[in-house]
């Protein structure tokens, strides 16, 4: 299987569909915005996008099943599954704030193999497969050097539906302030993961996401080299619905202040 291929092929995907999407931002009427659960939306953006890209992705990849935000009736395989959020950052995109993404990984077995996270706005395209370098728009990214926490910049993402670990999450965010340059909530948590593989960000965390939340961001950060970890310091980070991204300097201290409160 030629992942190279394949990502290319995918790239120019995530890319005709961010234009869809950008497109609408202007459409979108308070009778579009439907809820899925407390504090969660989708609209109708959400869902073509989602439709345009898994029709092109089964011509791309015809024996991959998929594990998608919109769809949960879409056949699974046992082998590959592309795992797909076709607008992270949906609360965003429905106030016209312009941070949202497209996030599309592919997964064989239970190892992601190739990730995609794409920042419509600044038109940002992130991606990695497997064997190859972690890019930015064609440029190879890293993540970035810092070596103590109180030399970093984190990012999170607000809890919006599960309050019952906010005191362990609120104590944890009181000891990032004190002890880092700040604390970021952008609201895609995709590209929060891919602004940790570039740089911009030194750590990200949160708890209560999907695997299309996180899968292709994650690979990317590894891939860009950095750690990734689930909140008990293991390896379950796409199903387990909490994560730990940072670099390699603040990695071991960024994971005890998390095991300190959770």
């Amino acid at each position: 299987m030629n992942l190279e291929k394949i990502c290319k092929e995918v790239n120019l995907l995530v890319i005709e569909v961010g234009k869809f999407i950008k497109s609408e931002v202007r459409n979108i009427r308070n009778e579009d915005i439907k809820k899925k659960g407390l504090h969660d939306f989708v609209t109708y953006v959400d869902k073509t996008s989602e439709e345009r890209i898994i029709s092109k992705l089964k011509r791309i990849l015809p024996e991959a099943g998929f594990i998608a935000e919109e769809n949960s009736l879409l056949p699974r395989s046992d082998n590959y599954n592309w795992v797909i959020d076709p607008l992270d950052g949906t609360t965003n995109f429905i106030h016209s704030i312009p941070f949202y993404s497209i996030s599309i990984a592919l997964m064989y077995r239970h190892e992601v193999i190739l990730g995609i996270v794409y920042e419509i706005n600044s038109k940002e395209l992130f991606f990695s497969w497997r064997g190859g370098a972690a890019y930015m728009n064609n440029e190879v990214i890293r993540v970035s050097s810092s070596q103590k926490m109180d030399d970093s910049l984190i990012a999170t993402g607000f809890p919006f539906h599960d309050f019952d670990r906010l005191d362990a999450y609120l104590n944890t965010l009181r000891h990032i302030m004190n002890n880092s340059h700040g604390l970021r909530r952008l609201g895609s948590a995709a590209l929060d993961l891919a602004y940790v593989a570039c740089g911009r960000f030194d750590g990200f965390f949160e708890y209560g996401l999907n695997p299309w939340d996180v899968a292709a961001g994650s690979f990317i950060v590894k891939q860009a080299g950095g750690k990734v970890a689930d909140f008990k310091e293991e390896d379950n980070y796409i199903f387990n619905k909490e994560i730990i991204a940072s670099n390699c300097g603040i990695n071991g201290e960024f994971i005890e202040i998390i095991k300190k409160y959770f």
